[in-house]
Order: structure tokens, then C-alpha cells, then sequence
């Protein structure tokens, strides 16, 4: 079976790059800064699908993408969370809160509507974390 990503995390994201375990995105919401990574594993649904070598490399890829997030954005609080209950393949999200946020202190998901990124406050932010993560990045 062959890694393919899930067809509305596609339209609703922009590569930022690939990790060594997974392909890390940006989520198309300018509210708030939200990457997502999505393990490389055909057919893996829930944490529990990966081997014990997989959930490590997801937790240190999680922690390098956090930190470069802490760096650079300067959040109140970081979200990380495995839901998957619209999409069903194994993705975890990331997202940078602030406590002045539209969402907070509640969960970003069904807080109004999503604003897009303009092309260059996108291509800036996605341009500053691959410096950021340029040591992990492959």
C-alpha cells in the first residue's frame, strides 16, 4: 500500500516540507498558526498504528516542530491533538494559541469561519519555518 495524502487535507493545507517520519503542512486558516503533520504510513488511522519506532520519531517530530513554533511565534499555549474523526487518516495538529485569540480559550474546530492566508503572509510564515526546522527538514 502507498502513503497517500487524504484528499481534503491536501485542499485545505500547503506543504511546508517533509519530515523524516512525516509531511508537515500549514493549515489554510490565518486565525491561527496550525501545522499538521501526517505520518508517511499507508492505511494508518489511529496512534496505535505505528510501530513503537514510529510513535518515537511522531513525538520528536512533534517536539522540533513545536519549539520552532515556540521560536518564532511566541504562543501563550500550544494544542496538540489526534482527532480524526472527519478525516480518518493518522494526522496530528499543532497549533499556536493566544489567549487573545477568536477561539480562546475554547478549541480552534467549529469557532467561525475560516480566514485565508494572503499569498505573502503565507509564503512568508511557511518560508521562516523551513529555516526554523532546515536541520529536520529532508
Amino acid at each position: 500500500m502507498t502513503f497517500l495524502l487524504d484528499p481534503r487535507l491536501a485542499a485545505e493545507t500547503h506543504m511546508i516540507g517533509e519530515l523524516p517520519l512525516s509531511r508537515l503542512l500549514l493549515m489554510e486558516d490565518a486565525r491561527f498558526p496550525w501545522l499538521i503533520l501526517v505520518p508517511r504510513i499507508a492505511g494508518a488511522r489511529e496512534l496505535i498504528d505505528l510501530d513503537e519506532a514510529d510513535r518515537r520519531s511522531l513525538l520528536t517530530e512533534l517536539a522540533e516542530v513545536g519549539r520552532a513554533l515556540e521560536t518564532l511565534l511566541r504562543p501563550d499555549k500550544l494544542n496538540i491533538a489526534a482527532l480524526g474523526n472527519v478525516v480518518a487518516q493518522l494526522h496530528v495538529h499543532l497549533i499556536a494559541r493566544y489567549t487573545a485569540d477568536a477561539a480562546w480559550p475554547r478549541p480552534v474546530w467549529g469557532h467561525g469561519e475560516r480566514v485565508d492566508y494572503s499569498a505573502n503572509e503565507r509564503d512568508t510564515l511557511i518560508a521562516r519555518l523551513r529555516v526554523a526546522l532546515k536541520s529536520v527538514l529532508t
